[in-house]
């Protein structure tokens, strides 16, 4: 059996192409920021936008998104209110998120079910109104790098150096978490809320791994984020696993590979 021939299949794989095209770059100003967690904050606060969907029919995907993005605003001025603790406004997002997702789902508990592949990740059931999204997703992911990778390298680098060349800080936070909060809300569907994080961080941390320079960790980033998504899928296809447990899964072992290939060499 050809997986490869059926077009819930190339969907799939066109929309985790792209996912792992835009996460490692969002992911290396997000990691090199110390926000990590980030992604995990903005998933539970879109699967919250997700299920307010189903409960009132209106797109789940897309209310996801709307939910993410007032949640990096929200981010952003709290991490303004405690400039000493910017971790702070991680942690009360994430803990409100994950609250209003359980309440919106006790009070739609027929749609549970549902809200499970967001929870989870089910890639094979990418629809083209959703691939459509991601795509605008990733083109907005692109412009905005190619267009001022100069500024979010500074910015994540050094804010207070970027401060005093004259950069617009206020805007670039704001900019680099709503662009984070819209690939979050849209990949949430490939590899789940629970797994988003992975694919945000760990393509990055392989590539910090034998990374020579930003731009060719940001390029190694994404070659292996690529990888673990095509490899990740393909094997999924074939023996019935979990997709996106199988791409985040793939990509520990690379990370762990590489680790010990480092190790080695240095002996």
């Amino acid at each position: 059996m050809d997986i490869f021939a059926y077009d819930f299949f190339q969907r799939a794989l066109i929309g985790g192409i792209l996912i792992g095209l835009m996460t490692p770059l969002i992911g290396t100003f997000v990691v090199l920021r110390r926000l990590s967690m980030i992604g995990d904050t903005l998933a539970h606060v879109s699967i919250a936008g997700v299920a307010l969907g189903f409960l009132i029919d209106v797109y789940p995907l897309g209310m996801g998104l709307v939910f993410a993005v007032v949640a990096a605003f929200a981010i952003e001025k709290l991490r303004r209110a405690y400039k000493g603790y910017a971790e702070l406004s991680i942690a009360i997002l994430l803990s409100g998120g994950v609250a209003l997702a359980s309440i919106l789902f006790t009070l739609g508990k027929g749609f549970n079910m549902n809200v499970n592949s967001y929870l989870f990740g089910n890639i094979l059931s990418l629809s083209k109104s959703d691939l459509v999204l991601v795509t605008v997703v990733t083109i907005a992911v692109l412009i905005a790098v190619l267009v001022l990778f100069k500024e979010l390298f500074l910015m994540a680098l050094d804010e207070d150096a970027a401060s005093v060349n004259g950069l617009p800080l206020s805007l670039l936070n704001i900019l680099t978490i709503v662009l984070t909060a819209l690939v979050v809300s849209v990949a949430i569907k490939i590899v789940g809320a629970l797994l988003i994080s992975a694919l945000l961080t760990i393509p990055v941390a392989c590539s910090l791994v034998f990374g020579r320079g930003f731009k060719h960790t940001v390029l190694i980033s994404v070659l292996i984020s690529e990888i673990a998504v095509i490899g990740g899928l393909s094997i999924s296809g074939v023996w019935n696993l979990a997709p996106g447990g199988t791409i985040v899964m793939l990509l520990i072992v690379m990370l762990m590979l590489l680790l010990l290939a480092r190790r080695s060499l240095r002996v």
